[in-house]
């Protein structure tokens, strides 16, 4: 078993245990996950893009962006299995298109986006 699917399981017995799936609505984890992101962003809000670069390095502000990460999973994990997505094939296919959309030739070294 993968991690991935070893913590998706992990995260339907804690939630199982607590009663808690009569609250983890869609809705309910999607508003989770954006809150949780909020959180995250607040933590590089004010930081100079170099200073974003090595924000692990120090041991507070590390641990803070960790736990924010940690909340995104969980609630990411918690949306897709409520949904019934594999969030592997989801990113894969994601990434495909991508990849169709912005080729290496088109796309090196740029943020454009192309119109496809």
């Amino acid at each position: 078993m993968d991690r991935l699917t070893e913590f998706r399981d992990e995260l339907r017995q804690f939630v199982r245990e607590r009663d808690w799936e009569q609250f983890q609505t869609p809705k309910n984890l999607v508003m989770a996950l954006a809150g949780e992101v909020g959180e995250l962003i607040a933590e590089f809000q004010w930081l100079t893009p170099e200073q974003s670069e090595v924000v692990m390095s120090d041991d507070a502000h590390g641990a803070r962006v960790q736990a924010e990460i940690g909340d995104v999973m969980i609630y990411l994990v918690g949306l897709a299995n409520r949904l019934g997505v594999d969030l592997v094939d989801a990113a894969r296919t994601k990434l495909a298109d991508s990849a169709r959309r912005y080729t290496v030739e088109t796309s090196r070294g740029s943020v454009a986006k192309i119109k496809a």
